[in-house]
């Protein structure tokens, strides 16, 4: 190759060193540990993951810590928990996150008010400067439908066909039939 072909070839990128364009700060300098399933829905206002620290036989208190760490970096300032009898709270608390707490046990068909689930999520996202982040044991069909419900109840999105289309491809999964009915259809 010639010098000049030399000169004009750039230097690769390496995923781990890419510029987080908020902060001007290299990835791999950025602390704590990206949780699992992690998504933002609505940019730096919304966003989604599993239960931080991991579920059942998984969860472990020192990447729980990671993970708050790397959530406090992003920006993230309320939690919104969808686990039963106030998991994590405390230490939620003790991070110094605003906390709402909305019970959603068993799958789409379980939940008898979907209203009051997109009313907790309201109260989470409508406080000026809340960065939220909505987590269950998993991202699951049933924390798939609210995400996609919300986008139409907030009035973001007016067609259900679209605000399914759009959680699939954030999520990366497709959205079954139970998940659809928690959409509201306007």
């Amino acid at each position: 190759m010639s010098p000049e072909r030399l000169m004009l070839r750039e230097r690769p990128t390496l995923s781990c060193e890419f510029t987080n364009e908020y902060e001007g700060m290299r990835q791999k300098d950025v602390p704590g540990l990206e949780p699992r399933g992690f998504r933002w829905v609505i940019a730096g206002r919304l966003a989604v993951a599993e239960r931080i620290g991991g579920s059942g036989f998984q969860h472990r208190r020192v990447r729980r810590e990671e993970e708050i760490a790397w959530l406090n970096d992003q920006g993230i300032n309320t939690i919104l928990s969808l686990l039963p009898a106030g998991q994590n709270i405390a230490v939620y608390e003790e991070a110094d996150f605003r906390v709402v707490v909305h019970t959603v046990e068993g799958g789409p068909s379980d939940i008898d008010d979907v209203s009051s689930v997109f009313a907790a999520m309201d109260e989470a996202i409508n406080v000026r400067g809340a960065s939220v982040l909505i987590h269950r044991d998993t991202i699951d069909e049933t924390v798939s439908g609210l995400l996609a419900g919300y986008l139409v109840h907030s009035g973001l999105v007016t067609d259900p066909i679209i605000a399914t289309s759009v959680i699939q491809e954030i999520l990366g999964r497709p959205l079954g039939p139970e998940g659809r009915s928690l959409i509201p259809v306007q």
